[in-house]
C-alpha cells in the first residue's frame, strides 16, 4: 500500500477495520484548496515553487510551466511525472516546494469551516482526509520573519496535512488522514485506482457507493466517480473546474447518489449533502 495512514495530529495509525457493527458512511475531504480558499495564494505560491524547481533542472522557464502543468494533468501530481521521466529524488523535492511553503504566513482559522465540521453528524458517519501531499516533511520549510520582512529557516517534523490542519485549528475533527508515500518507489496519487483503492481500505469502507468526497480537482472527482463513488461534489470555488468534468452527468443538490455535484463555497455541502449534517444545525 503505497499510501501512509496517519491521525490528523501526524502519527501513525493503522487502517481502521472493516467493523459490520459500524456502518457509518466515510466522508473524504481534500485538503489544500477545500479547507481554506484558493484565495489565500497557496496555488500561486506552489506554482512558482515547482517551476522553480524544474528550472534547477536545467529547463528553460517556457518548458519547466509547460511541463508542470502537463504532469499535473497527466499524473495528478507533477511529482510523479518528474520521477518518470527525469529521475527526480521525491524526497528533494518534497523539501524544496510543499515544505518550503510558508504556511504559517497566510493559513487563518475559519469559524465557518470549523462549524461545518462540527456540524457533521458523527453519530452516523465518519470523517477522514485525502491528499497528494507527502506523509511526513521533516525538513526545513521557509517563514517570512515579521520583523525583518525577510525568509528565515526553520525545522519542522510535521507532515503537510497535519501543518495545515494544525493551523486552521480543524485536526479535532479528523479521524484520519491519507497521504502520499513518495518514499515508496511505486507510489501512488489521486486520482490513480490504487490510491482511491487504498484509501477505502484505510478508511475500513470497502463499498465505494458509501463513501462521500469532496475535492477542489476535476480530475480527481472524474476518478472517484468512475470507481463508483457514490457522493462526489467538486468544490468549484472559482468555476474553472466544471467545465473539466466532460460528460459527467451533475445533478441538483441534494439529488440521488451516484451523480456528481458542483459548489461554489463549502457552505453548500449542507445542501449537496443535508443527510450528513446534524439536524437543524445551519452555518454561522
Amino acid at each position: 500500500m503505497a499510501i501512509k495512514i496517519t491521525t490528523a495530529q501526524g502519527e501513525p495509525r493503522p487502517p481502521a477495520p472493516v467493523d459490520p457493527l459500524d456502518p457509518r458512511p466515510l466522508i473524504f475531504f481534500d485538503i489544500d484548496n477545500c479547507l481554506y480558499s484558493k484565495d489565500v495564494g497557496i496555488d500561486e505560491m506552489m506554482r512558482d515553487l515547482i517551476t522553480r524547481y524544474f528550472e534547477r533542472l536545467g529547463l528553460p522557464a517556457e518548458e519547466a510551466a509547460h511541463l508542470r502543468h502537463r504532469y499535473y494533468t497527466e499524473y495528478g501530481l507533477a511529482i510523479r511525472g518528474l520521477v518518470r521521466h527525469h529521475q527526480v529524488d521525491p524526497l528533494d523535492y518534497d523539501a524544496q516546494c510543499d515544505a518550503a511553503l510558508p504556511l504559517e504566513t497566510v493559513l487563518k482559522p475559519s469559524a465557518e469551516m470549523q462549524a461545518l465540521l462540527k456540524d457533521i453528524d458523527r453519530s452516523r458517519f465518519r470523517v477522514w482526509a485525502l491528499t497528494n501531499a507527502y506523509y511526513n516533511v521533516c525538513c526545513s520549510f521557509l517563514l517570512l520573519s515579521v520583523a525583518s520582512d525577510s525568509p528565515s529557516s526553520s525545522s519542522s517534523p510535521k507532515q503537510h496535512a497535519t501543518r495545515v490542519l494544525s493551523l486552521l485549528d480543524l485536526a479535532e475533527h479528523f479521524e484520519g488522514v491519507v497521504s502520499c508515500d513518495y518514499a515508496a518507489q511505486e507510489f501512488s496519487c489521486k486520482p490513480e485506482e490504487a490510491y482511491f483503492n487504498a484509501a477505502l481500505a484505510a478508511g475500513g469502507q470497502p463499498d465505494p457507493l458509501q463513501i462521500y468526497f469532496v475535492d477542489d480537482s476535476a480530475l480527481n472527482i472524474k476518478g472517484a466517480h468512475s470507481l463508483k463513488w457514490g457522493h462526489c461534489v467538486l468544490f468549484d470555488e472559482h468555476g474553472d473546474q466544471q467545465e473539466k468534468l466532460g460528460g459527467l452527468e451533475k445533478l441538483e443538490m441534494g439529488d440521488k447518489e451516484g451523480k456528481v455535484s458542483v459548489v461554489t463555497s463549502m457552505e453548500d455541502l449542507r445542501k449537496a449533502w443535508p443527510e450528513v449534517f446534524v439536524k437543524g444545525s445551519k452555518a454561522i
